[in-house]
Order: structure tokens, then sequence, then C-alpha cells
């Protein structure tokens, strides 16, 4: 048995198994721990690696570990699982981030700053409150058609939507006015709450420098550019453009073999968050291409004459995302492309 190399940890609400391995990765020991004695363990330990699996909590640990002199690691869970041996235990789980940390080829995520996450909580919670609010519109809707009160769907009716149900001469039972005033009521509290979020974002976006060289690009606005502040990790990870896009979910996946190229549908293997509103921003810009015409010649003029809408905004957002990342890791503002005559 050799010296102290790496510990695999793998992280739980109340006990923590540890995994210690030499550099040729034969095992030195194996330790529960609990959650408050973790800290005191490692700090007695020799500096060394210690890997964990990308997961809740993950990010505070890799901070307070990293304080003690350790170099962290962080792991997709998915490229640990194939190290994990029969069965699953917390025991076998620590063997198996200790086996994948020790990988040459091993991808790791970055740890991200306090900073980071707070700013990760905000779009969190506006993602939570639109749902909230979106339930609310559909329950209040669906309440009025019980008595035959029906109004086209989109945000621009809710107005109508609440001012039927609060009618006197809409023939809603007496009973049932209460509970509608109590949906209408949550409904304006979120919407109110959604308006707070939205400007405590646009804030971030006219103070931070890169939001606004984000913002440049077609179909990025305030709540793109900070998310994608916030959420990705840094640019110098990747090395090119197409990394990135990867990393969103936004290429196709890929099942080539013997030389054949087979590429099928979009992967979605990625921040949810992210491709979500970069795909909103590209149906965006398509929408009004489609009604006010693109530049004659343009990328978006020959792919719209010749493939369906739908799927032009996954191809763009994919082309946003490494101009996205193009700037980032470069600098600069986006500049469109000449157009050939």
């Amino acid at each position: 048995m050799g010296e102290l190399n790496t510990i695999g940890l793998d992280l739980a609400k109340n006990v923590f198994q540890a995994h210690g391995a030499d550099i040729a990765g034969a095992v030195v020991f194996r330790k529960q721990l609990r959650r408050d004695k973790v800290l005191t363990f490692l700090a007695g330990q020799p500096a060394c690696l210690v890997a964990m699996e990308a997961c809740s909590g993950a990010h505070y640990w890799a901070r307070e570990i990293g304080k003690l002199g350790h170099t962290v690691r962080l792991i997709p869970p998915a490229y640990v699982k194939p190290f994990v041996k029969r069965q699953k235990n917390d025991m076998a789980d620590a063997e198996a981030i200790c086996e994948a940390a020790q990988r040459p080829t091993m991808r790791f995520v970055p740890v991200k700053s306090e900073d980071q996450q707070a700013s990760a909580v905000v779009f969190r919670v506006r993602d939570l409150l639109v749902r909230q609010r979106t339930q609310l519109i559909t329950a209040l809707r669906g309440h009025l058609a019980e008595y035959g009160l029906v109004v086209a769907k989109g945000p621009s009716n809710i107005a109508m939507l609440v001012e039927l149900a609060q009618a006197a001469e809409t023939g809603l039972s007496a009973a049932a006015r209460p509970a509608l005033d109590f949906l209408i009521a949550t409904l304006r509290m979120v919407s109110e709450q959604i308006k707070q979020l939205d400007a405590e974002i646009a804030r971030r976006a006219r103070e931070e420098d890169d939001a606004r060289r984000l913002m440049t690009i077609p179909g990025v606005g305030p709540i793109t550019a900070t998310a994608l502040i916030a959420l990705a990790p840094d640019a110098s990870g990747f090395k090119r453009g197409r990394d990135f896009a990867a990393w969103l979910g936004l290429t196709p996946l890929q099942r080539s073999t013997g030389g054949k190229q087979k590429l099928g549908a979009t992967s979605k293997m990625g921040e949810r968050t992210l491709r979500r509103l970069l795909i909103i921003g590209a149906s965006a810009v398509v929408k009004q291409a489609r009604h006010r015409g693109a530049p004659q010649g343009s990328w978006l003029a020959r792919m719209l004459a010749r493939k369906p809408p739908m799927l032009v905004m996954v191809a763009l957002a994919n082309k946003m995302a490494r101009i996205v990342w193009a700037l980032m890791a470069k600098g600069g503002i986006y500049k469109a492309p000449a157009v050939t005559a």
C-alpha cells in the first residue's frame, strides 16, 4: 500500500463515504464519516486529490475542502456510473468516484463561486414562479370553462380572464367565487414577484460588461445574457464553440460506426435552462424573419427556404451558442456577417 493520492467522497445528507487510494489505485482506506466530521478528517490528511460527484451541495463542499489545501475535482454523475461494480451502495460509489478521478481523459465540472451560485438561485426561483403562474392561469381558465366562460389563450388575455371571474353578471356560483378570488390574489402576488426578479436581472445585465456584450447577439436579452454568465462554466474550459454547444445539448446524437457518420436528433444532454433560453431567443428571431423577411442571401434566409421553422430554431440556437462561446472566450461584440450577393 502506497501513499495517499486520491480520495473519492460520496456525498450524502448525514453519513458520507470516503475511499482513499494510492497512485496505483490500491486501497488505502475505506471510511464512513458523519457530516460534522468530514472537514476534520480531511484536514488531517496530506494534500491530495479529492473527487466528488457534481450533485447537490458539491460546490459548497468543494470550496470548503479546497481551503484545506486539497485539489478538488467534481465529476458528472453520468461519468462515474460506468465505474460502479455490480451492486450500488455508498462504498461502491466512493470507490467508483476515486477510480474515475484517476482517469487521464476524465472531464470535470468547474467549481462555482458563491456569487455564481447566488445568481443561479435568482434564475431557479424565477423559473419556479413562472411555472406556478402558468399553473394558476390554467386552473383559473379551467374553472371558468366549467361555467361556459372561455377566453383565448395567451398572457395578453389574463386581464380578461380575471375580469370575467370577478364580474357579477357572469352567473358564477356564490360558493365558487371565494376560491376563484383566492386564485386571482395568488396570481397577482406571483406576477409581482416575477416582476421584481426581472428588475433584478435587468439591473445585473446593465452592470455586467460581459452581459452587455452578449446582448449584442440577436435573440439574446437580459435574462439569457445574465443566465449564461451565472450558469455556464468558464469558456476557457471548452476548446471550441461546438464543445460549448454540445455541453448545452444542442448538437445531434451520433451513432457513427465503421467510418460511416450517422447523426440523429438533438441530444438534449446538457444544461436545460440555458438550452431553453437560447431556443426561445432563436424562435423570436425566426418568427421576426418569417414576418419581416431575412436579409437575402443570409444563412437564416437560406435555412428558412429549405427547412421547417422548428428545425431552423434549434439550428439557430446552436449557432448562437457558438457565438456566445466566441464572445466569452475571445471578447469583443457580435458583428453580423456580410451577406453575399
